[in-house]
């Protein structure tokens, strides 16, 4: 008779600087938008988990917040997370962005080399990367003492299943942590004030963005198929309330639109969504704020 394969999991930690993609790479390899995503750095503010189960193997992928100097109390929340994510981890998935790889990038991949765990090196954003150049890159980073460096490009797939196959090699045996169905611990509450300012920072711009926060008021549910919703953004100056609202009122409705959308997709029900606007200055360093907002170390 057989032997019965062995089930394998582990928890692995995704680190780089911001903006490199962790977590559309995340998104991607869950195959569930578990984390927002934009093109400004610093997008991720917690630590957030994703979990990609197979039948015999489970990663549990702990998505972070860019290596960066914290300027605030919010930045050192950050960073603390990032901290907090290395306590007990199976492995770490460095990731860098390709196209412009600078001196942050490296000192991040040499402290990453000294953990006593698995160690993989991702590339990513490879389909913007002639060929030439990232085969010189590749070159550069083989004495850097990782397992695997992989090629991938977190918005087309390429290089995934490579990615996948060398992160489940270095699973130890294990437990299943979460039930097959489970992608995320994060809750709906979170999950929707995200939203809500992924679409903010979609449509913003200057420094607008960095001083945004969303608060979940209230979830009412009504029925088994409608959801009210009321949330509130804080931003930090005057001047960038009446950006955020818009004239008439136009900017705050897209946002709100668009976020509903996305809400309505994850509730798998009508969503009534109401939204206000409120300035709280120098939120990101008043603890009871962050606290409100949901930053803040166990």
């Amino acid at each position: 008779m057989a032997e019965q394969t062995k089930f394998h999991s582990g928890f692995v930690t995704i680190v780089g600087r911001p903006n490199v993609g962790k977590s559309t790479l995340m998104n991607a390899l869950v195959g569930e938008k578990v984390a927002i995503v934009s093109n400004r750095p610093q997008t991720t503010r917690n630590r957030i988990m994703g979990v990609m189960t197979r039948p015999d193997w489970q990663v549990v992928f702990l998505d972070t917040p860019g290596i960066h100097t914290p300027r605030t109390r919010l930045g050192e929340y950050m960073m603390q997370s990032v901290r907090d994510a290395m306590d007990g981890m199976d492995g770490v998935l460095v990731l860098v962005d390709a196209t412009q790889v600078g001196e942050h990038d490296r000192a991040i991949v040499a402290d990453m080399a000294q953990k006593k765990v698995p160690k993989i090196l991702a590339l990513n954003k490879i389909d913007l990367l002639p060929r030439e150049k990232l085969l010189g890159l590749m070159a550069s980073f083989a004495e850097s003492g990782y397992d695997a460096i992989i090629p991938i490009s977190a918005k087309t797939g390429d290089g995934l299943p490579e990615l996948t196959k060398a992160l489940v090699t270095s699973l130890p045996e294990g437990p299943k942590y979460f039930p097959d169905d489970m992608m995320t611990d994060q809750p709906e509450r979170l999950i929707c004030a995200e939203m809500i300012r992924e679409k903010a920072l979609l449509h913003l711009r200057d420094e607008v963005p960095h001083g945004i926060g969303v608060e979940m008021m209230a979830m009412n549910k009504e029925n088994d198929n409608f959801m009210e919703i009321h949330a509130t953004i804080y931003c930090e100056r005057d001047a960038h309330k009446g950006i955020i609202i818009g004239k008439h009122g136009a900017m705050l409705r897209q946002i709100g639109t668009e976020a509903r959308e996305d809400i309505e997709a994850l509730l798998g029900m009508h969503v009534n969504l109401k939204l206000w606007v409120k300035v709280r200055p120098d939120w990101r360093n008043r603890m009871d704020d962050l606290r409100n907002l949901g930053y803040e170390n166990k």
